[in-house]
């Protein structure tokens, strides 16, 4: 007997009672794959982790239901409360129409039993459907709750024992995506930045150290410059930039011209040190590829100049911004404003630090940096002489110090 139990966000599903259905459910699970497995009532015995995961949008697992039939009332309700996953009554009867056919195959009482078990938004697709015993299924199919409204395919595989016996289908989608097209934004993209841009779905007061960073003069070089050969120059310094980030297990914020932003949560780490670490490591790696940049693009060392602003947020707002275009990471907060203040002063190439980053090292990562923070002097933003109007005005009293 299967009994009918929601499972809640962050739990994992048990494996199956059915040594065979388990034994796929071990094989998905290891090799991280992606997709439900039902019994042959069509009742959900197991989602993965990578399933439930998207579901979630926030790098959890998303609740779910095991023991119901997957598209009974509850599943259906629990199901779209996800959120990426099928949130529309659209959604559920295009996946409906195409599992249908098997569904109606492995139910003895046909049609009137069907309409019984369904959710009531699906009662009058019963009728339409015509039964197969088809090895596998296919089909496409556009979950419209979805934010992208990607078209998906899915893929339904009966799973037999050795004596030909049903014992289950394992479901699976993807987005209806060439191979070829995700093959090159796996190369392209780097996981471990994907997934911790994932896990930033759900926005919330995250403290963290900040990094604005921005092309000095940028205008006059534009002017100087070919287009083509200005904008090459942009490219190299942005895609060195993002490496460093990505490479001290920060978060790329937004690009904005030649401007860099990233964050550097303390979830993502171990302690406020390291956080403040890697944000102050990630200016001094950015500042050692200006020489490559400058010299791919045969410009003068000296007329690439890059300030660096360096700040803490213990107030940070961080989250995710998912469109159908794009998806980034974004701050919001008085801390995320003065960082770009901070940085707007630092003209002549250098870069400013506040005391609130520089008084979260500890000794063992300050010295790992060559700086100790008993001996530093702290100037106001207000007292500098490239302090900017908007400095001024926003954020006079930050004490910052140069590094």
């Amino acid at each position: 007997m299967v009994l009918t139990m929601r499972v809640d966000v962050g739990v994992p599903c048990r494996l199956p009672e059915d040594p065979v259905l388990a034994e796929v459910a071990v094989a998905v699970r290891d090799t991280e794959d992606y997709g439900s497995i039902v019994d042959p009532s069509w009742r959900r015995v197991y989602s993965s982790d990578d399933e439930r995961k998207s579901f979630a949008g926030g790098g959890e697992l998303a609740a779910t239901v095991v023991g119901e039939h997957l598209f009974g009332p509850e599943s259906v309700a629990v199901m779209s409360e996800a959120r990426f996953s099928m949130t529309s009554p659209e959604a559920w009867r295009s996946f409906f129409t195409g599992l249908g056919p098997l569904v109606l195959r492995d139910t003895p009482g046909g049609a009137a039993e069907l309409r019984d078990k369904v959710d009531s938004s699906l009662c009058d697709l019963v009728d339409q459907l015509s039964p197969t015993d088809a090895a596998a299924v296919g089909f496409e199919f556009k979950a419209r709750g979805l934010v992208a409204a990607q078209p998906l395919h899915c893929k339904a595989v009966r799973i037999r024992d050795e004596r030909g016996t049903l014992r289950g289908t394992f479901i699976s989608t993807k987005l209806l995506m060439p191979m070829s097209t995700q093959a090159a934004m796996a190369f392209e993209l780097n996981p471990g930045h994907v997934q911790r841009t994932f896990s930033m779905g759900r926005a919330r007061r995250r403290p963290g150290a900040v990094l604005f960073a921005d092309l000095e003069s940028s205008s006059a070089l534009a002017r100087r410059l070919s287009t083509a050969s200005y904008f090459a120059l942009i490219r190299r310094l942005v895609r060195a930039a993002d490496q460093c980030i990505v490479d001290a297990g920060g978060l790329v914020g937004r690009h904005v011209g030649d401007g860099v932003v990233a964050f550097f949560p303390v979830e993502s780490y171990s302690t406020e040190s390291a956080a403040a670490l890697a944000c102050l490591s990630t200016a001094r790696n950015i500042r050692k590829t200006i020489a490559d940049a400058a010299q791919r693009s045969e410009i003068p060392v000296d007329d690439v100049v890059v300030r660096f602003g360096l700040h803490w947020g213990a107030t940070l707002f961080i989250g995710s911004v998912t469109t159908s275009a794009r998806a980034e990471v974004t701050a919001l907060g008085d801390e995320a404003n003065e960082a770009a203040r901070i940085e707007a002063c630092a003209t002549g190439g250098r870069s400013l630090a506040s005391k609130q980053l520089l008084e979260r090292l500890e000794p063992t990562d300050a010295a790992a940096l060559g700086i100790d923070p008993d001996s530093l002097a702290y100037t106001q933003l207000s007292d500098l002489a490239t302090a900017t109007e908007k400095a001024r005005r926003d954020a006079p009293a930050i004490a910052v110090c140069e590094i």
